[in-house]
């Protein structure tokens, strides 16, 4: 798994959770984690989440921090399984900076108030997640949370500690695949 920090800002809409747009737009190819800061607006028609378009709930941010994670090896339900440890690996972290972060399934709260968004899929070639966390607590369509609120000022480099922590997690489980004989 690679990762890269992606240094110029993007609008999220929902077309970035597709297969290959890490490697068409940053020549990053294979199973790889992109992490970029931007604003959000996914309207229903680009929603991968049937729940949320039923309950007509578009996702919108003024500013988030943005993580696209696709892998070419995994089914959905194993994605789904990896979608959570990021979810768990961001707590970690932001537990780190003396934050109390709680979890229900991918979804993480701070101070009651609902911190990201996040959703798996499955496209013909990959699996896909994108994750984001509100970095301001302006333009979403409820009451948030935000990581400036909660003093994370320095956003590349906690999505860099994320990244890493995220990629170095995949690849130990990789090798821990590899190392045993079967029985």
């Amino acid at each position: 798994m690679k990762n890269i920090f992606i240094d110029k800002e993007i609008k999220y809409t929902g077309a970035e959770l597709s297969p290959h747009w890490i490697y068409r737009n940053f020549n990053v190819q294979g199973s790889a984690i992109a992490a970029f800061i931007g604003p959000v607006k996914v309207d229903l028609g680009e929603m991968v989440d049937i729940e949320d378009v039923i309950n007509n709930e578009p996702i919108s941010s003024d500013m988030m921090l943005n993580f696209i994670i696709e892998d070419f090896d995994v089914s959905l339900a194993h994605m789904v399984s990896n979608q959570r440890l990021f979810i768990c690996i961001i707590k970690e972290v932001l537990e780190e900076y003396g934050l109390k972060i709680k979890r229900n399934g991918d979804d993480l709260f701070y101070d009651g108030r609902k911190l990201s968004v996040s959703i798996a899929t499955k496209s013909l070639t990959s699996s896909l997640v994108h994750t984001a966390l509100n970095i301001v607590k302006t333009g979403a369509p409820v009451e948030i949370s935000s990581l400036d609120e909660m003093g994370v000022s320095d956003i590349k480099e906690f999505a860099l500690k994320v990244l890493n922590r995220f990629t170095s997690e995949i690849e130990d489980m990789n090798f821990a695949k590899s190392k045993v004989r079967g029985v």
